[in-house]
């Protein structure tokens, strides 16, 4: 906890006294939130424009400590012929109807380690972290639940990440979103579990009768975005509870609070012949400077990157620097230009990565830098692989990708060249970056 505290003190110097009194209000709503931490995976090269569905990174030094924390529970979970289990069931709301239910479990030796409660206005669902014997299955469980009086009964099984504290998880997400505004997707996804999170732009038809407040609709909620549009989060195999939608809404309105935010890192590199860049966090403060870099590139260069007409690629960047779709660097010279950009786009465990660098600084090894910086943010997320499209004939981002030195697939159709690097526990700390050597960070 005390890493936890330190995570939240830097956030508010970082964002002065108004962010950490907005953090620490947010740190009060969300300390009840419960245990909601599954992950899906998706599959598919071809993301969706506006999808910003991807598993959550971790949440550094208090990730760590959770992380830890989780593989000690894990260890004791797993002694004996025993499984954990995340479950939720809906039950009468009459004294006694808990209490009963507790009981049937606890018959077949069913531990029942967390619990947490979502009002409704007929009943209530309660949703159980548990721990039972192996040979009692995900239907077995649901068969003792119903007997006792649960009904629409959910399992699903749980692992280590879910034997952490839940208010200590939940304070962390507040943490990151307060210090960085791209975590608010990876957030929401890590607070609702399994879903697929969608950024709308202002005008889509999905806005069209949102209020402000956001609309709850089952299996479906909406949430006006900080930016404007909408955020529209789904999850079809579990409806959403009214305390799982203002938990969300809370998150999103401290977003919004806080306005446009980066981390304050960048690294200084020399290059292989002895040029200084630097490499940082952009979003969407530096479109000017983006534009101005693709009108010193070739034509050539912008249809290798976009595969369109040139006269579209601009209107691709207030997209790709817009924190609600995933994460870029830019590449900075001596001089301050924008010389390169480098993108990854939440596209579910198979993240997109993508590059360009102005022709002046092609063959320098900045797209190498850049891609292995990319794919350890990809790692630090949890997903499973990474996927760069190209044509066949660019044989610069290809090299950069062997340079990787993963387990590469490659899929070509009518020239377009789809390369995928799987990001599995070994591959993951093989990831390097092959080119810049670090000699300060400002």
């Amino acid at each position: 906890m005390s890493e936890l505290t330190g995570a939240l003190t830097q956030a508010g110097h970082d964002l002065g006294t108004p962010g950490l009194m907005v953090l620490a209000s947010m740190a009060a709503l969300l300390a009840t939130a419960g245990f909601h931490t599954w992950w899906v995976r998706r599959h598919g090269h071809a993301p969706p424009a506006e999808d910003t569905g991807a598993r959550p990174p971790s949440a550094g030094p208090s990730g760590r400590a959770a992380a830890a924390s989780g593989r000690e529970g894990a260890a004791e979970a797993g002694s004996g012929d025993s499984a954990l289990w995340r479950m939720r069931t809906t039950v009468r709301d009459a004294p006694g109807s808990l209490a009963a239910l507790c009981a049937a479990l606890a018959e077949r030796k069913v531990d029942i380690l967390s619990l947490q409660t979502h009002p409704l206005a007929d009943g209530t669902v309660d949703e159980f972290l548990l721990r039972a014997p192996g040979g009692l299955s995900g239907s077995g469980l649901a068969s003792v639940v119903s007997a006792a009086g649960g009904a629409d009964t959910w399992t699903e099984r749980a692992d280590a990440h879910d034997l952490v504290d839940a208010p200590t998880r939940v304070l962390g997400l507040a943490a990151r979103t307060a210090l960085d505004a791209a975590e608010l997707p990876l957030a929401l996804r890590q607070l609702l579990g399994r879903c697929t999170i969608r950024s709308l732009p202002a005008g889509a038809r999905a806005d069209a009768g949102v209020p402000a407040e956001g609309a709850l609709e089952d299996t479906v909620l909406r949430l006006r975005a900080p930016e404007g549009g909408v955020i529209s989060v789904e999850r079809p195999y579990l409806p959403f509870t009214p305390a799982e939608f203002a938990r969300a809404r809370a998150l999103v309105e401290l977003d919004a609070r806080l306005g446009p935010r980066l981390p304050r890192g960048r690294d200084v590199l020399t290059l292989p012949e002895g040029h200084d860049i630097t490499v940082r966090r952009a979003d969407v403060r530096d479109l000017r400077a983006a534009r101005e870099m693709h009108e010193r590139c070739s034509d050539g260069t912008l249809r290798m990157r976009y595969h369109g007409p040139v006269g579209d690629t601009d209107r691709y960047l207030n997209h790709l620097l817009s924190p609600r779709y995933g994460r870029t660097l830019a590449v900075q010279s001596a001089s301050g230009r924008i010389v390169a950009l480098g993108h990854l786009l939440w596209d579910g465990d198979e993240t997109e990565v993508a590059l360009i660098v102005e022709d002046a600084w092609q063959r320098r090894g900045i797209g190498g830098e850049l891609l292995g910086r990319l794919v350890a943010m990809a790692a630090e997320t949890g997903c499973a692989s990474v996927y760069a499209v190209t044509q066949a004939s660019n044989t610069g981002m290809v090299a950069a990708m062997r340079g990787l030195g993963l387990p590469l697939d490659y899929q070509i159709e009518e020239g377009t060249l789809v390369v995928t690097a799987r990001l599995d526990t070994a591959a993951r700390a093989a990831v390097r970056w092959p080119h810049g050597e670090r000699i300060g960070t400002e």
